[in-house]
């Protein structure tokens, strides 16, 4: 799925105070990219993540995925654009804490409008695929920090999106959980889905098939 980033910026009011974390930031990603973008803190990953996703309206400059400026569109086909085609994986894993592992993957899956016949089936399934299957009823504090991500990722995944966007998803594991979550990724990137990855960490931007880099809201190289 491409996706076509034209003159993106995006500016925040503080007060009287104008802030711009995205200044006429304009790429490309062709189908099946991992794409990369390096950058400190503050300057405007996130944002750039969360404009990708439907969920932050630019203020100039379009976000065309497969053609269609996704932002031009009514709001109930902007939020079916998200649920549909967009996985997100974030810092934090924002489990449910009363909703057991199936139950916290079926969630999306509900969400999607998924006959409710196929929510536990598809989801008792994607937590075997990530090696839970003794474990899809156990609750968020039953399991440990490795197990939540994997049950975090299968939820990502429930609705078969196109397209991921990891917002800095290693920063709060320890080295083994981040290489695992790396390969997760790599994998699902290799199986054809467009993965853009935001870090502050050169090594994991290492890691894309396409290098991008910001500083204060601009794009500073592409590699």
């Amino acid at each position: 799925m491409m996706i076509a980033v034209n003159h993106l910026t995006k500016e925040f009011r503080l007060g009287s105070e104008t802030i711009s974390a995205l200044r006429d930031v304009s790429f490309q990603a062709e189908p099946g990219e991992f794409i990369t973008v390096a950058g400190q803190s503050g300057s405007g990953k996130s944002t750039l993540l969360m404009s990708l996703g439907g969920l932050i309206h630019p203020t100039a400059g379009s976000v065309n995925v497969s053609g269609i400026d996704i932002y031009a569109q009514p709001p109930s086909v902007l939020a079916d654009f998200r649920r549909k085609t967009i996985g997100f994986v974030f810092q934090q894993f924002h489990l449910i804490p009363y909703l057991t592992a199936w139950e916290n993957v079926a969630l999306a899956l509900m969400l999607n409008g998924t006959q409710r016949k196929q929510h536990k089936e598809r989801a008792v399934d994607l937590l075997k695929k990530f090696g839970l299957g003794p474990r899809i009823n156990h609750k968020p504090s039953q399991l440990s920090v490795g197990q939540q991500q994997r049950v975090a990722m299968a939820r990502t995944l429930a609705n078969d999106p196109d397209v991921i966007l990891a917002d800095e998803p290693t920063a709060s594991l320890d080295p083994v959980l981040s290489q695992n979550l790396m390969d997760t990724l790599t994998e699902l990137n290799r199986e054809g889905k467009t993965v853009v990855l935001v870090t502050h960490s050169p090594e994991l931007a290492a890691v894309g098939t396409h290098r991008l880099g910001l500083r204060d809201g601009r794009l500073e190289e592409s590699q």
